[in-house]
């Protein structure tokens, strides 16, 4: 590609704010000028503005920052990740070890010696060096020198950060070998979940209230008053893995995931995991671990362990990630009990930590499935981090592993942000994006229905004769909606209308691409030590949903996809959406019974949260209403493609075979 060319194709980008589905391609033969510097898409920070501007920063202010590499052949791993993703491909699933990546793909000795300069001669210190990035360290001065980035301070939210006032540059002379520039902007930019001695003890107990049922409609609310023309059933206790296997095929599929490994990331470790999750099983008849099928691989240190709060607005709360990270590994083990789980603690939940976790996982290929459940708003994410994911993502792709990231829990984010977007890094192009539903269960595991996760919540009048604003206001939901900066990738333009993709008449990513069970109030039983009111942290267990449990339910299902196949599945999204409309899936509506049937459940809350002696409070909570978004026939914008069904593991053939017939 001629250098115009490519310098076009990245003003148009950075003009419509969106990003490429794949890595910019490498200028080869470039006969005309070149500019002397050339921008980093995605580098001006998405919240700054003129009313929030204090002014420039001194030259001497500290500047810490990544500079993450390019590597070779950046167009090239693109292609090939792609090639060996695609089933009409003659490289399907012929897929390369780390090793022949690294050959191929690595920056060069070159392009480390280059960089290197270029930094030291503006003025900065080379602190950490590796294959994937460059951290450093010098000030405002030599961030104006090596990156044409004039930094001055903002206000947000009540706190004042350093970012450019502008798009961040880099000379010609090293632009290829350059993949992004972070730092720069020094706002929290952080995930949301969501043993060291430096971590802090067990969350704060919850539990769940009574009365419950075991499965969807057993036990109904009939001294309650009735909602939408009928008695409503009460919420289910929490499903466990027997009843999600069952539902979802896997019981009658026989496979267990055995050979096949499964990391989850997310940031911190438990102190008490192995303990939980030996216990979970072992109350809920899942298969016990067997000495090393759970292994852990931490961080070296743990950062930013305080909870977030006015005093510490880049603290991410360690703690609140042990349920999330319980959550996934006893998820993941209930619906693959033989598959192999690899645990990964990020220091933080900051991007740069979570990354350094996922190049850990592409470096030494510990995984064939990672299951991500966190994420932030797209607004609220730097977009300067995108191609650095991709470039992970892509990786992983080139060797077999794919990776599946929760949509987020809020919806179109709108009720929380003020504006519609979805989450990242899910609306990446390369990651299986994992929407939420809402499951009914049956008595003896039989699937009697789905629909979109969507609750509003209406509470019990004070006279218990009546609910309060039916349908009342909304609480969350599954996370999906059209992105405002990826374009659309190809395997959704065959599925996804036209009425969802288009923004401003180009075509953009939507997710997610296929659901499962999220609800809370269809949720998962969990097990994990907590800390109690009266001073004793011990096990317990507890009804849990969101979009965090439909991430590690669909890894898990992957895990038997992949036994089934006999081969990696790797970067999946091509053949799922092959499978789009057949007997695999299950066509998710907000309406299975009809537009004229809303279904509901009943809720009883401590208001403690642990114990009656507060009080308890009494909720109706709505199926299938989710914010703006809506679950309808065909591909939506709240389950993608659907969710799996009973046809989806056996449409797995050795090497993948055909999608089921419709």
């Amino acid at each position: 590609m001629r250098r115009s060319r490519l310098l076009a194709l990245a003003a148009a980008l950075l003009s419509a704010g969106v990003t490429a589905a794949t890595a910019l391609p490498t200028a080869a033969g470039a006969a005309e000028a070149r500019p002397e510097r050339i921008p980093l898409p995605g580098s001006a920070p998405v919240w700054t503005a003129p009313q929030a501007d204090q002014g420039s920063v001194p030259d001497s202010a500290a500047v810490s920052a990544r500079v993450y590499l390019a590597g070779r052949e950046r167009g090239a791993l693109a292609a090939a990740a792609h090639a060996v993703s695609d089933p009409r491909s003659v490289s399907y699933r012929h897929y390369l070890t780390p090793q022949q990546v690294q050959d191929r793909f690595a920056p060069s000795r070159a392009q480390l010696d280059t960089v290197s300069a270029w930094l030291v001669g503006a003025g900065f210190r080379i602190t950490e060096s590796n294959a994937h990035y460059l951290a450093v360290q010098g000030d405002a001065a030599g961030a104006a020198r090596a990156f044409g980035a004039h930094l001055h301070a903002y206000r947000k939210n009540g706190h004042v950060y350093t970012a450019p006032d502008g798009l961040t540059t880099v000379p010609a002379s090293v632009a290829d070998a350059v993949l992004a520039v972070t730092g720069l902007d020094t706002s929290p930019h952080m995930a949301h979940h969501g043993r060291r001695d430096n971590l802090p003890g067990p969350t704060t107990a919850f539990v769940n209230a009574g009365p419950m049922s075991d499965y969807y409609g057993q036990r109904l609310a009939d001294t309650l008053p009735k909602a939408y023309g009928r008695t409503l059933p009460y919420v289910v206790k929490g499903y466990t893995g027997t009843q999600l296997r069952a539902a979802y095929g896997a019981t009658a599929s026989g496979l267990t995931g055995a050979g096949v490994r499964v990391a989850v990331v997310d940031a911190y470790d438990s102190p008490t995991l192995v303990s939980d999750t030996a216990q979970y099983a072992a109350a809920h008849g899942d298969a016990a671990y067997t000495t090393g099928q759970l292994t852990r691989q931490d961080a070296t240190s743990w950062t930013h362990t305080a909870p977030f709060g006015p005093s510490a607005p880049d603290g991410c709360g360690a703690s609140g990630w042990y349920g999330e990270q319980t959550l996934d590994v006893e998820a993941v083990h209930a619906m693959a009990p033989a598959a192999s789980v690899t645990y990964v603690g990020a220091a933080s939940c900051m991007d740069a930590d979570l990354v350094d976790a996922l190049n850990k996982i592409t470096d030494s290929r510990l995984a064939d499935i990672v299951s991500d459940s966190w994420g932030e708003p797209e607004n609220a994410g730097d977009p300067s981090m995108d191609a650095v994911y991709d470039k992970i993502f892509m990786t992983g792709a080139l060797e077999g592993i794919g990776f599946y990231f929760s949509s987020g829990d809020g919806g179109d984010e709108k009720a929380a942000t003020g504006a519609k977007q979805t989450d990242m890094p899910a609306s990446l192009p390369w990651v299986t994006a994992v929407g939420g539903t809402s499951l009914g269960v049956g008595a003896n595991g039989d699937y009697q229905f789905e629909t979109g996760w969507g609750t509003d919540k209406a509470l019990l009048s004070s006279s218990g004769t009546a609910w309060d604003a039916v349908p009342g206001s909304f609480v969350a939901g599954a996370g999906g909606g059209t992105s405002g900066r990826v374009a659309e990738p190809d395997y959704q333009q065959p599925v996804v209308p036209s009425a969802l993709a288009l923004v401003a008449g180009a075509r953009h990513r939507v997710v997610p691409d296929i659901a499962a069970v999220a609800d809370s109030s269809t949720g998962f039983l969990v097990g994990q030590t907590q800390a109690f009111p009266d001073g004793t942290s011990r096990y317990g267990e507890y009804r849990i949903g969101g979009t965090s449990l439909a991430a590690p339910v669909i890894a898990g299902l992957q895990a038997l996809a992949q036994q089934r196949a006999g081969a990696p599945l790797g970067f999946a999204n091509p053949a799922i959406y092959e499978r789009f409309g057949t007997q695999a899936l299950h066509d998710v509506t907000d309406t299975p019974f009809g537009a004229k049937v809303q279904l509901a459940v009943v809720r009883l809350d401590y208001v403690n949260g642990v114990d009656a002696s507060g009080g308890t409070v009494t909720s109706l909570r709505t199926l299938g209403r989710d914010s703006s978004l809506q679950a309808v026939p065909g591909y939506d914008d709240v389950t993608g493609v659907g969710s799996p069904s009973a046809g989806y593991l056996p449409s797995f053939g050795p090497q993948g075979g055909a999608p089921a017939l419709r």
